[in-house]
């Protein structure tokens, strides 16, 4: 059902759902334990029965096993990694097309100014993929302020600074450094929705990124990566020990 325009396309309900709410990033690298689509579609299904309200996921195989097991909006990536280019989200519109054969309600693209494989900005990529797909909903994934703004001006549906501290320009920052300032910068900055995702590992943050007028955060290993939950507490043990 489509119920809203504010100036950019129709949104369909189930994302004015996200606005306030936690979106799960249910994700497992090959090198992982927890790695394979089965696994990731009960993620999803845990995620929901805890009242998360939206799935991040990795792969057409993961989204398509996600979708058999929740009515969620996902938010659908393509890690893949290319000779001439650090970016690895979405990188090229090979990953998009691939994507809408899962049809993800929203896809996330690398959208810092590092240049795409073949030499193409942002800008470039942009382009393509609305031309191609204009009434897909689109996410910028973002490792500083002036990004977000960049991605905002050219209309991306939602901005984020998911890859704060990920990138070269970005290493030394952190997204709750004095009470979440560079989101804060972020909000007064664009005119868009802004998610909030990136080392928002506790409750207390999730609950105040949306406090500061985020429309949605996302949280990934902190819930769903029990290997890195397990060695907070192990790290924790082994300080006493030392």
């Amino acid at each position: 059902m489509i119920i809203f325009n504010e100036g950019r396309k129709f949104m369909h309900k189930e994302i004015a759902d996200l606005n306030g709410k936690l979106i799960v990033s249910c994700q497992a690298l090959e090198t992982e334990p927890l790695y394979s689509s089965f696994i990731m579609g009960r993620m999803a299904k845990a995620a929901m029965e805890g009242r998360a309200c939206g799935i991040r996921a990795n792969s057409v195989s993961d989204i398509r096993e996600i979708k058999k097991n929740v009515e969620l909006p996902v938010i659908g990536i393509i890690k893949r990694h290319y000779a001439d280019s650090p970016v690895y989200i979405t990188p090229t519109i090979n990953e998009v097309d691939e994507l809408m054969e899962v049809r993800p309600e929203i896809i996330a693209v690398d959208a810092t100014n590092r240049l795409r494989p073949g030499n193409l900005t942002i800008n470039d990529f942009f382009g393509q993929i609305k031309e191609k797909y204009p009434n897909q909903l689109l996410l910028a994934d973002c490792s500083t302020i002036e990004e977000v703004v960049c991605a905002d001006k050219l209309g991306f549906d939602f901005v984020g600074p998911t890859l704060l501290s990920y990138t070269e320009e970005s290493k030394n920052l952190r997204i709750d450094s004095n009470d979440f300032e560079i989101l804060k910068t972020i909000l007064r900055k664009v005119k868009g929705k802004v998610i909030a995702e990136g080392n928002i590992d506790t409750p207390e943050k999730a609950k105040r990124v949306i406090e500061l007028g985020c429309y949605s955060v996302v949280v990934g290993s902190a819930i769903t990566r029990p290997q890195l939950i397990t060695e907070k507490f192990t790290d924790a043990i082994n300080l006493i020990q030392r």
